[in-house]
């Protein structure tokens, strides 16, 4: 029986629990048992702060093309806190020296406040005015950082390796590119600009109110440190909550994403209640999480609340008796709890920075995590580009295995002379793919060899070697865009006379302008309003037009009907002319015009030859052709009957 699925409670539950006992930094997958493997997570605690200052050194890095504008941005916010600082000197000059002088003439009272009160209002107006500019600079600035920062990400996550990316799924690189990328732009807000702000704003408020009065000063502050370390410390207990919030999120959206892909195989087995459930224990579980840290942060904002109304009411107290004793004016009382406000602001803004920026240091190391990683296969030092005219392809003692100690091709020894076809037969699992994976470097052979015209291809430039490609597959893939995108997706530059020659050859063309806006009609995400052999066909055309010097096609006539791969059929000898071409094919049409044929078994070559010499043989290539004649006469004559 297969367990139950755990509910959004128990989930909840256990996250309560690795939180109390700090196993958040390595959190155990709840649905599958495996450790999230972010290297940043798997660490020990000392290896995670160096990789943070590390982090934060390259994101520092990353403003250096904007230093210019940083700097006005911090300029523009420092001028904003001076004249915010000038605001409560107003108001003591008004209740001191206009209200409540004596001997003053009711003219000269007037005078000195329209004075004072012109003066205050264009204060107060600069102040609103510089302050809008700064918002938009900002704004300006972190646009300009997030698309930089996008930009490279989204280049290092086309050039990662496979493995990588199928351990990432969807999920996880659209939460990178999109709420990861969004949250460490704040980085400048949270971790530079706001601390030196505040810090700048702090320490004249510090001063002027030691001006105005230093033993009232001296209680206001009293109870400001301690209840800086108290947020502190809190505030650092919230980050491993946010890193699991966007653990769960990033599950939830790739479940997503598999659900509407395969929305077909949901509805035929009747799973929609399953999925819908499934989607909604996840968000109950992240929507609990959401509220544990909001009460954690709730901590911090009452005890802050409570601090405000302390100090409001110890400043009224105490300068009240001060006031009684001659030794602080009305004005000086009002101007304190002014800048008071003006006081703890600033602290509040470097506590509450510190908690925003756990949620941005929890999105920057997913962010810069992937930054760290390695292309797949960079280019050698003195790599050059591959040849533009392939003469010559060969495997020299090849081997390759996913798994150390498990190779999955062995022993491979061939010679592909320019312009030959080689199909690749066997059964399901005996390496064809993974040959044909190798010559296209989606993977290096583990042991062994390929050489292009008598050169390694790993001494080649990655980009100029798959220049050389062409792949049709199986599971054709289209981009939603028209007819005419996919079928030029290698070719930008192409003619529309060229496209559409493209589509005659791969006998696609005749289908396309019955289309209802023929080479411009969409196709939607996956080619969903084409059926499969339409599909299959504009594959073949994308590839014709590519002009490949390498031509792989991978079970490419498996969704055509039988009228279709006739036709193709027909036209295979000029389309793979002057072409080095790798077939996988289990129909005997597809291969038995091939040059060579490898019959493969667990990943070695046990048989080959061309289909003559083959079937002469009477080996295991001559049962597998006799086993699917056999099974084509039944099917034949099923249907007759």
């Amino acid at each position: 029986m297969p367990s139950r699925p755990r509910s959004s409670r128990h989930r909840y539950l256990a996250f309560v629990e690795d939180y109390r006992r700090r196993r958040l930094d390595d959190i155990v997958d709840a649905d599958n048992g495996n450790r999230a493997a972010v290297a940043t997570d798997s660490a020990p605690p000392g290896e995670r702060r160096l990789k943070r200052r590390q982090y934060l050194r390259e994101y520092l890095g990353w403003l250096r093309p904007h230093r210019k504008g940083v700097l006005w941005f911090v300029l523009l916010a420092l001028a904003v806190a001076g004249l915010q600082m000038l605001e409560p000197l107003f108001m003591r000059f008004i209740v001191d020296r206009v209200l409540l002088k004596s001997g003053l003439a009711a003219a000269d009272r007037v005078k000195r406040l329209n004075g004072a009160g012109m003066l205050f209002l264009v204060v107060i107006i600069a102040t609103n005015l510089l302050n809008a500019y700064k918002d938009n600079r900002q704004r300006l600035l972190n646009t300009k950082v997030m698309l930089s920062l996008r930009r490279a990400l989204f280049e290092r996550l086309l050039h990662l390796p496979l493995p990588r990316l199928w351990d990432m799924k969807t999920g996880g690189i659209l939460s990178r590119l999109t709420g990861d990328v969004d949250t460490t732009t704040g980085l400048l807000q949270m971790a530079i600009v706001s601390p030196a702000v505040s810090i700048i704003r702090l320490v004249i408020a510090i001063f002027i109110l030691m001006a105005l009065n230093w033993r009232l000063a001296l209680t206001a502050m009293a109870i400001i440190p301690g209840i800086m370390v108290i947020s502190f410390i809190s505030a650092r207990r919230i980050r491993p909550i946010y890193r699991s919030l966007r653990k769960d999120a990033e599950l939830i959206d790739g479940r997503v994403g598999e659900t509407f892909s395969g929305i077909r195989i949901v509805r035929a087995f009747r799973r929609e209640l399953h999925e819908l459930l499934d989607y909604m224990r996840g968000r109950h579980t992240v929507l609990r999480k959401e509220l544990f840290a909001q009460r954690r942060e709730m901590v911090i904002w009452t005890a802050w609340g409570l601090l405000l109304g302390a100090v409001n009411v110890v400043i009224v107290w105490y300068g009240g008796r001060l006031n009684l004793e001659g030794r602080a004016s009305i004005g000086d009382i009002m101007a304190f709890q002014w800048y008071t406000f003006l006081l703890l602001n600033p602290v509040w803004n470097i506590v509450n920075s510190f908690s925003e920026l756990q949620r941005s240091l929890a999105a920057m190391e997913r962010v810069f995590e992937v930054l760290a990683m390695e292309n797949d296969k960079p280019d050698l030092p003195d790599a050059t580009d591959a040849p533009r005219v392939l003469e010559h392809l060969a495997f020299e003692n090849v081997e390759f295995e996913y798994r150390a100690g498990r190779p999955v091709v062995r022993n491979l020894n061939v010679s592909v002379p320019s312009g030959h076809v080689v199909a690749l037969v066997g059964r399901s699992g005996a390496g064809k793919t993974t040959v044909t994976d190798l010559v296209a470097r989606f993977h290096d052979p583990t042991r062994g060899r390929i050489l292009l015209n008598g050169t390694d291809i790993r001494e080649f430039r990655l980009a100029s070697y798959r220049d050389l490609l062409a792949i049709v597959q199986q599971e054709v893939f289209l981009f939603d865009g028209s007819v005419r995108d996919n079928i030029a997706y290698g070719r930008h530059d192409a003619t529309d006379e060229q496209v559409e020659d493209a589509a005659r050859r791969a006998n696609a063309h005749e289908f396309i302008v019955r289309l209802p806006e023929g080479y411009d009609t969409f196709v939607g995400e996956r080619g969903v309003k084409l059926s499969g052999g339409q599909c299959q066909r504009l594959a073949i055309a994308r590839a014709v037009l590519a002009r490949p010097q390498i031509l792989i096609l991978d079970e490419a006539t498996s969704n055509l009907d039988t009228e279709s791969e006739q036709l193709i059929q027909a036209s295979m000898a000029e389309l793979l002319a002057g072409r080095t071409t790798f077939v996988i094919a289990h129909r005997l049409s597809t291969v038995r015009r091939a040059d060579m044929i490898l019959l493969m078994e667990e990943g070695e070559v046990v048989e080959r030859g061309t289909h003559e010499e083959l079937m002469r043989a009477r080996g295991s290539y001559y049962d597998m052709v006799m086993r699917q004649m056999e099974a084509s006469r039944h099917d034949d004559e099923a249907v007759l009957r």
